[in-house]
């Protein structure tokens, strides 16, 4: 019954067992932020992959535990979590992470193209009015689909999505743009467990990440605007 306006949705991978030839697990994280800008992590947990069904599975026990549907999603571009979302809340407007969408770009390109690439990219995704982003978005798709067409039919293939933040006030881009404050707290995790040696399960890594913030091991500091 949190009054959550946003949810930040990501997984994180965590390595369990004695094995090293055990696969990675992923866990499942959603993060909300409340309308007074504080953060609350409303799930963490392993679903056995990030697949659609997963993440349905998901999204189906927070609407049960009184989620209601936010104002804005923010995602890593997983289109299985996009699915799901949508399933669920056909009308919710969902941010893809510019970041990610960055490095996407970067990797359908030669090395040599990478700071080219990145730095046309930042003056479309940074630009001071959603005017200005439409336009530099199409400059963008003409330049790099005659330099390097994979590099445009990437950017293309992100759609509204990867837009959706000009719908805000200006003021809210910055915080609404990318899945850093789940990323932070991805790392924050990290950096905690990595003393750990074994890790007997994925399960027990959720918990581990539970208690964690309930000791105050980990914080959860209010959103920026």
């Amino acid at each position: 019954n949190e009054d959550v306006v946003r949810a930040i949705l990501d997984s994180t991978v965590v390595r369990v067992g004695l094995d090293r030839k055990t696969p990675s697990n992923s866990l499942l994280v959603v993060l909300g932020i409340r309308r007074d800008g504080q953060k609350v992590l409303l799930a963490v947990k392993n679903m056995g992959g990030e697949s659609e069904a997963a993440w349905r599975t998901l999204l189906d026990d927070l609407a049960k535990r009184g989620l209601r549907k936010p104002e804005l999603a923010i995602v890593d571009g997983a289109l299985g979590l996009e699915k799901a979302l949508v399933a669920l809340w056909s009308d919710l407007p969902i941010q893809r992470c510019t970041v990610h969408k960055l490095r996407n770009l970067v990797a359908h390109a030669p090395k040599k193209l990478a700071d080219e690439i990145a730095a046309d990219y930042s003056d479309m995704i940074y630009a001071k009015t959603a005017k200005e982003v439409e336009a530099r978005r199409k400059a963008f798709i003409r330049k790099w689909r005659v330099k390097c067409e994979a590099v445009a039919t990437s950017l293309e293939e992100a759609g509204d999505r990867l837009f959706t933040f000009t719908r805000l006030p200006p003021e809210q881009w910055k915080s609404a743009r990318t899945t850093n404050a789940i990323e932070r707290l991805h790392e924050e995790f990290k950096r905690r467990i990595k003393t750990q040696t074994v890790l007997p399960s994925a399960e027990t890594a959720a918990m581990l990440f539970w208690a964690l913030l309930a000791s105050g091991q980990i914080t959860l500091r209010k959103s920026m605007a």
